[in-house]
């Protein structure tokens, strides 16, 4: 197999700086760091962020500010504040970048494919029509022609519009 070069991931395999304990808290609780951090929203139930690893441009996260693994455990308030963010988010998937359609899913533990399984988090994954490409089915790699930062700030720019 051929080597690909991505120097921007070598932080996270790496772990160079590694954010102690979860990331996700970490990101709830820094109230100054936006646009380096990928955040486009926050209230007080929870935030909007884009996913560092993205499976597709524009692809970002609603989490709740309470550290919670199982859905059955989180406050029903607080699943249907992440509903109302997520029919939002589709509006600004849509708008920014032009998806023609939204895959919108949790994956509950480890075993479902959870990255990190100890805080629930739903993903916002915009789509398009034949979206898929030998890279991916054959050589298990992505390749995106999106400008990831003028993605962020654009959303981050029209955010205000549809999270309310």
């Amino acid at each position: 197999m051929e080597s690909l070069y991505a120097p921007w991931r070598e932080t996270y395999v790496t772990n160079i700086n590694a954010i102690k304990g979860c990331a996700f808290c970490h990101i709830s609780k820094t109230n100054d760091n936006d646009e380096e951090l990928g955040i486009l929203y926050k209230d007080e139930y929870c935030f909007v962020v884009m996913n560092k690893y993205p499976y597709a441009p524009g692809h970002f996260m609603i989490i709740p500010h309470n550290h919670v693994e199982n859905l059955e455990d989180l406050d029903s308030t607080i699943w249907l504040h992440m509903n109302k963010l997520a029919y939002s988010g589709v509006q600004l998937i849509k708008e920014v970048v032009n998806a023609q359609g939204v895959n919108i899913g949790i994956n509950l533990g480890q075993a479902a494919g959870a990255g990190i399984a100890e805080h629930l988090h739903l993903h916002l994954v915009p789509r398009w029509s034949r979206d898929t490409n030998f890279m991916t089915s054959i050589a298990n790699n992505r390749v995106y022609s999106s400008d990831f930062n003028r993605i962020y700030k654009q959303m981050k720019e029209k955010s205000s519009k549809y999270f309310v």
